[in-house]
């Protein structure tokens, strides 16, 4: 008799996959948008909020957000089937159960994207207080507590630490992999396989860049100095307009990246 497990895995794999196609196009939106701005051509630095909103107010929008959503929902339920089964066989020391409980997070995180769409979708909440709000609020409640500053600094180490992985996985060419790309000719996985750590590494700074505000924040019990995404894009248009599109493109590289992953990862749920 086969397992639980092995019977959904099929459909843990299919969610997956729909769920990286959901994150491309909040990912290539934040990053057409901070670009069209670096150039002048309209557009701003947003968060996934307001790109939920740019996909709503496009034809048939609504549609499209409800498959947002939808996506979401799957990448959500293989991230957690991920770090609870453990389809890689990663085991139970400390190392692994730390990887294991970043995917319970992540799928949590998104899980909380995913509503946040249904809601927009459904005109039930606005595009405004996105990620940068929620972080605001967040910080605000840590620093009412005794010693709140150091929960803060903790958090900001380990958004930091998460996006200088980013940069370290970019720059050793740990993208390929998870990708089965043998379908690709030499020479194009060539290309995509730079275009994909020139995205990582541009997600990675923008991490870099939260942490550096909610350090800010910490330092000074100022919980209006903290922020998310957009906040952070906002802070990182300070290096200057050309450094600003190049971080701009590389979101939408990352969202380039997402949908490889939809096609070509290895994707294991039993």
């Amino acid at each position: 008799m086969k397992s639980a497990t092995a019977e959904v895995a099929p459909w843990i794999e299919r969610l997956a996959r729909v769920g990286y196609v959901a994150k491309a196009v909040l990912y290539a939106t934040i990053g057409a948008l901070a670009a069209a701005a670096a150039i002048g051509l309209g557009g701003g630095a947003t968060d996934t909020r307001g790109a939920m909103a740019t996909v709503l107010e496009a034809p048939f929008g609504r549609v499209l957000l409800i498959a947002v959503a939808l996506g979401l929902l799957g990448y959500a339920a293989w991230r957690v089937v991920e770090g609870v089964a453990d389809p890689e066989r990663r085991g139970r020391d400390v190392k692994a159960l730390a990887v294991r409980t970043s995917y319970v997070t992540r799928g949590v995180v998104h899980l909380g994207l995913a509503y946040s769409a249904i809601r927009l979708a459904a005109g039930q909440a606005s595009s405004s207080g996105g990620s940068g709000q929620k972080g605001r609020e967040a910080t605000a409640t840590a620093l009412s507590v005794p010693g709140g500053e150091w929960l803060v600094w903790t958090v900001a180490i380990a958004v930091g630490g998460y996006g200088v992985y980013q940069l370290y996985r970019a720059a050793a060419a740990k993208v390929s992999q998870h990708l089965d790309l043998n379908e690709l000719s030499k020479e194009l996985g060539r290309w995509v396989i730079g275009a994909s750590r020139f995205g990582i590494a541009a997600r990675g700074v923008v991490f870099i860049a939260i942490a550096w505000l909610m350090t800010r924040a910490a330092s000074s019990r100022d919980p209006g100095r903290a922020g998310g995404i957009g906040d952070a894009l906002r802070a990182l248009e300070g290096l200057g307009r050309w450094p600003f599109a190049a971080i701009a493109v590389g979101l939408v590289a990352y969202g380039g990246y997402q949908l490889l992953n939809a096609r070509y990862r290895r994707i294991r749920a039993r």
